[in-house]
C-alpha cells in the first residue's frame, strides 16, 4: 500500500482540544481538570501508559497542564507529550500522595476540581484518598465530558483514521484471497498481524477471527482447527496507525455459497448502504439506526435485533480497557443527532453473515473511509 506520509499531531492541534475541555469547565465551574484514562491522556497530551502505576494530567484554566508520573517514564512523557511540566515519583512513593501533595501546592486546598467519573484510572480508593486529602476541595462531575469532546475528530485525525483504513482493505482483501480450506484461524490471524506492522500500523489486537456454521460463532474465539467446506470464516480487522483505529467485517464462505446466503449477503448490503446514505449531519441517530435494524427485520433475516448497528471509532489505546468505544452508538434508544467529524463503525449482521465499514460524516454528507468491494467472498480448497 502506498501512502503520503501524515504529520503528528502538532502542539496547536493539542492546544485546541484543550482549549474545548477548558471551555465545559468555565460552564460547570470547575478550576482544575483531571484526567487518567489512557485513552483521554493521549488525547489531550499525546502521551499514553497504562494504569498499571497510578498516573494523572492536570490541567488549569491557565497556564501549562501538569503530569504526575512515574519517573521511569519520565523519557517517553517528554518524547510524545506536546508539553513539558511533570512531576516524578519513584516507585516506592506514593503517586496519589504526590497528586494531593502538588495540587495543594499550585491551587490550594478549596479549589474545584474537575473529576470524570466514568474513568477506569478514578477509582473509589483513589477517590476516596482524594476527598481525604483535599478536604476543602468541590469535586465537579465532568462524567463523560473528555470522551465527549473526542467525537468530532479534526481533518488531521481523519487522515489517520484514513490511514488504518487503507490497512484494514488491503489486509482484509489479502485474507479473502487467501484463505482456503483447510487452512486454521490462527493461519489468518497470523497473517493479518504481520501484514498491519509491513504496510505501516501497530502491533497489538487483530480483531475477532473465527468460523461456524451457524449464528453465534461471530463473536467466537480463534480456532487452530481446518476450516472445512460450507464453513464460514468471519473476519472483523481492526488496525490501528498511530493508535487510530479503522473497522471492517467480510464473511468468506468455504466451497459454494448456497442459494440463502447470496440472497443474505445482498440485502444486508443493501439495507446497509441505504443506512450510510442517510448518515447526514443533523440526522436522528435512532432514525439511521432504524433504517437497518427495522429493515433486517421486516425482510424476515432475523427474529430479533438486541446489537447496535454502530459505535464511535477514532483512538484506541495499546492497552485498552475497552474494545470498542461506545461514547455514540445507534440504537432505538439512541437520542443524538450526527455532526460533520463524526467517524463510525457501522456494522450488521444476520444468518451468519456480517459486514461492516468505517464511516465519515462530513457536511456534504457521509463518505466510506473503508472501500473493499462489499460481497461475500468465497474460498475453494
Amino acid at each position: 500500500m502506498t501512502s503520503p506520509d501524515i504529520p503528528s499531531f502538532n502542539r496547536a492541534e493539542f492546544e485546541g482540544r484543550v482549549a474545548r475541555l477548558r471551555a465545559v469547565m468555565r460552564e460547570r465551574g470547575a478550576e482544575v481538570m483531571l484526567l487518567d484514562d489512557i485513552e483521554i491522556l493521549a488525547y489531550f497530551t499525546g502521551y499514553e501508559r497504562s494504569i498499571s502505576y497510578y498516573r494523572a494530567c492536570l490541567v488549569p484554566l491557565e497556564g501549562e497542564p501538569l503530569m504526575v508520573l512515574r519517573s521511569l517514564d519520565t523519557a517517553p512523557f517528554l518524547e510524545t507529550a506536546w508539553f513539558e511540566q511533570h512531576v516524578g515519583y519513584a516507585d516506592a512513593q506514593d503517586p496519589v500522595d504526590l497528586l494531593t501533595a502538588e495540587i495543594k501546592q499550585r491551587w490550594g486546598t478549596n479549589l474545584r476540581l474537575g473529576i470524570d467519573f466514568g474513568s477506569h484510572g478514578m477509582t473509589v480508593d483513589v477517590f476516596q484518598r482524594l476527598q481525604a486529602g483535599l478536604p476543602g476541595a468541590t469535586f465537579v462531575a465532568m462524567t463523560n465530558v473528555p470522551w465527549e469532546l473526542r467525537l468530532v475528530k479534526s481533518a488531521a485525525e481523519v487522515q489517520h483514521i484514513e490511514r488504518a483504513s487503507g490497512i484494514a482493505d488491503q489486509t482484509m482483501g489479502e485474507m479473502a484471497a487467501r484463505a482456503r480450506i483447510g487452512m486454521s484461524g490462527r493461519d489468518m490471524a497470523a497473517f493479518a498481524a504481520a501484514r498491519y506492522i509491513e504496510l505501516g500500523g501497530l502491533p497489538g489486537h487483530v480483531g475477532p477471527i473465527t468460523y461456524g456454521k451457524d449464528w453465534g460463532f461471530l463473536h467466537g474465539h480463534l480456532h487452530d482447527t481446518p476450516m472445512q467446506s460450507g464453513d464460514v470464516l468471519h473476519i472483523e480487522l481492526v488496525p490501528r496507525f498511530r493508535g487510530y483505529s479503522a473497522r471492517i467485517m467480510r464473511s468468506v464462505v468455504m466451497g459454494e455459497p448456497t442459494a440463502l446466503q447470496r440472497d443474505t449477503a445482498e440485502k444486508l448490503i443493501a439495507l446497509q448502504d441505504a443506512q450510510i446514505v442517510a448518515m447526514v449531519p443533523g440526522a436522528s441517530a435512532h432514525a439511521v439506526d432504524a433504517l437497518l435494524r427495522d429493515g433486517v427485520l421486516r425482510a424476515g433475516l432475523r427474529e430479533s435485533y438486541d446489537n447496535i448497528t454502530g459505535y464511535t471509532v477514532g483512538y484506541y489505546s495499546q492497552q485498552p480497557v475497552r474494545s470498542s468505544d461506545f461514547t455514540r452508538v445507534f440504537g432505538p434508544h439512541s437520542d443524538w443527532t450526527l455532526e460533520a467529524g463524526m467517524v463510525f463503525h457501522m456494522y450488521t449482521s444476520a444468518r451468519g453473515l456480517a459486514i461492516s465499514e468505517t464511516v465519515l460524516v462530513e457536511s456534504d454528507g457521509p463518505r466510506r473511509l473503508t472501500q473493499l468491494p462489499r460481497k461475500l467472498y468465497t474460498a475453494g480448497a
